[in-house]
């Protein structure tokens, strides 16, 4: 069925009321956007960040009145709300659009990250078949780039991996096509789990794969330990994940941003011989070998 959606942009001490709004009015979801073009960067563990600018968005059954929600917001919020704007959006395969716009991507020389209906010719591809999902983790992202590339440079034949932080299997699932023996999938999110779980059978990979919390850190160190998560878990973790990574093994940490990786360095260097950042649109990856 068709849809409406009701937009409404509020200085950022207001998007709270303009939620309730919108909810109280009867919205089946409601989102947050910029309302203007003040990207965000990394927030603090716990904290909620808005723009200055913020557009709030309700979604509506379109049973609802257009000019009575578009009414009822101005009247709650006279002297608040900066613009409304009202869209009605006909109904279609959500999931297929956006899976229209995710294409194959190569990250160094053999490793394809594929979705659902596409093909790779190259005979030599080591190809992941994963679709976008709820769980972080397609490739797009310049971190997990940066880490699909080194792993595509530093086949893990044999080897053990951990995967601290796997979103959707992405980085384990690659790390299996590309020869690991055994990779530990660790996250906190049930819903990362089961994607990784999924994507890992999609990938005929689940028994290479051990897929579980932090509360269940293998007890043998690993030659290789991967961790694209957020900087200050990466510095908090640090004593923990050094103690899961064997002598000569190599660590890979993702997830920082430029500013921040002289601090998150600091915290690996004592254990480990670090090589020069790599960087992309921004983001750092850090790679060492234990000593």
């Amino acid at each position: 069925m068709p849809w409406l959606q009701l937009h409404l942009t509020v200085e950022r001490e207001q998007a709270a009321a303009a939620e309730q709004l919108l909810e109280g009015l009867g919205a089946c979801s409601v989102t947050m956007s910029d309302g203007e073009d003040h990207p965000l960067f990394e927030p603090d563990p716990g904290e909620v960040r808005l723009w200055p600018h913020t557009q709030v968005s309700g979604l509506f059954s379109d049973d609802h009145p257009p000019e009575r929600l578009q009414q009822q917001a101005l009247q709650a919020l006279a002297g608040v709300v900066s613009s409304v704007h009202l869209e009605r959006l006909e109904d279609q395969q959500w999931e297929r659009v956006w899976l229209a716009h995710f294409h194959p991507m190569r990250f160094g020389q053999r490793l394809w990250i594929c979705p659902s209906g596409s093909r790779i010719e190259a005979a030599d591809a080591v190809v992941v078949d994963l679709d976008p999902g709820l769980a972080f983790g397609t490739g797009t992202h310049p971190t997990t780039a940066l880490c699909l590339e080194w792993l595509d440079h530093h086949p893990q034949q044999g080897q053990r991996v951990i995967d601290f932080g796997c979103g959707s299997g992405i980085l384990a699932i690659a790390a299996c096509k590309l020869g690991a023996s055994q990779v530990i999938a660790i996250d906190h999110d049930p819903q990362a789990l089961a994607a990784t779980r999924d994507n890992g059978a999609r990938n005929r990979v689940s028994e290479r794969l051990w897929i579980t919390t932090s509360d269940c850190l293998p007890v043998e160190p690993v030659a290789l330990l991967i961790a694209n998560i957020l900087s200050e878990v990466l510095i908090e973790w640090a004593e923990r994940l050094t103690a899961q990574v064997a002598s000569g093994g190599s660590i890979l940490l993702s997830g920082i941003l430029e500013a921040q990786w002289p601090t998150v360095a600091a915290a690996y260097r004592p254990h480990f011989t670090l090589e020069p950042p790599r960087i992309k649109e921004g983001w750092v990856l850090l790679t060492g070998v234990r000593r």
